[in-house]
């Protein structure tokens, strides 16, 4: 009993410090931790509901792979699906023409056909560097089994968080 009592005594009089202290690092400065990275093939689950978050996927890919410097295979299968219709190549062509960017440097494109089926589209309506799967979640599964690295790269940016003042 004694002992819970010095702690909690302990931990007041440095909590007190810290505040009279007016310092902002109680718990020191962050390390920094480096390795050498063996390649890796990696498997990106993509399902956005803004085909416009795929300009994030772009620099995920991209950043990722510097480091990896394995295969890698993007399976889609959102609505994010529709900046690959053919149809839709004005609205998206930026986001479209960076993908294929990708495809050319030897990343695979794979679209689920059920999501695709189900957004009213078939095969023949997607750009030519997309491959149609029959079922995305079964792709990934495959892939996983097939030693790559799963990676759920959720859009969301870090460029506007910006220091607090």
């Amino acid at each position: 009993m004694r002992w819970k009592w010095l702690a909690v005594v302990i931990m007041g009089m440095l909590a007190f410090n810290v505040a009279a202290s007016g310092t902002t690092s109680p718990y020191g400065t962050a390390s920094t931790k480096t390795r050498s990275m063996p390649v890796l093939n990696t498997v990106f689950d993509v399902s956005y509901d803004d085909p416009k978050k795929l300009e994030l996927l772009y620099d995920f890919v991209r950043n990722t792979r510097r480091v990896t410097r394995g295969k890698v295979v993007i399976v889609t299968h959102g609505p994010e699906l529709k900046a690959f219709a053919k149809e839709n190549y004005k609205e998206f062509r930026g986001i479209v023409d960076k993908m294929a960017d990708l495809a050319n440097t030897g990343v695979k494109f794979y679209m689920c056909r059920n999501a695709m089926k189900m957004a009213g589209y078939r095969p023949e309506d997607m750009h030519g560097f997309i491959t149609v799967v029959p079922f995305g979640f079964a792709e990934i599964a495959y892939l996983e089994y097939q030693g790559y690295q799963y990676i759920n790269p959720t859009p969301l940016s870090t460029k506007d968080i910006g220091k607090t003042k």
